[in-house]
């Protein structure tokens, strides 16, 4: 029987380190590189009513910044930035 907290991440994001997901944020300033980009401090670029609106084409998005930005995460690294995101913005479940 699932945990409400084994719910809480959809299936792409089970594993992920969220500390890491965290410490990568912070070290590549996607907030700063969103807020240039969007305006504010870079949160609505996470709108869940926008463009993204399934787990994998969140977890592409963040693959897509590590390519254009050459930021040289490994595939772990980017889906756990993803999940944190999923937790603080998006909130799909399984």
């Amino acid at each position: 029987l699932a945990t409400p907290a084994a719910k809480s991440q959809p299936e792409i994001f089970k594993g992920a380190d969220l500390k890491l997901g965290q410490q990568l944020i912070e070290q590549h300033k996607c907030g700063a590189c969103h807020a240039r980009n969007v305006g504010g401090n870079g949160d609505d670029i996470y709108n869940p009513k926008g463009k993204i609106n399934t787990p994998a084409f969140l977890r592409g998005m963040v693959d897509y910044c590590n390519s254009q930005l050459n930021l040289g995460m490994f595939p772990e690294e980017v889906t756990s930035v993803a999940a944190v995101l999923n937790k603080r913005y998006y909130l799909f479940a399984e």
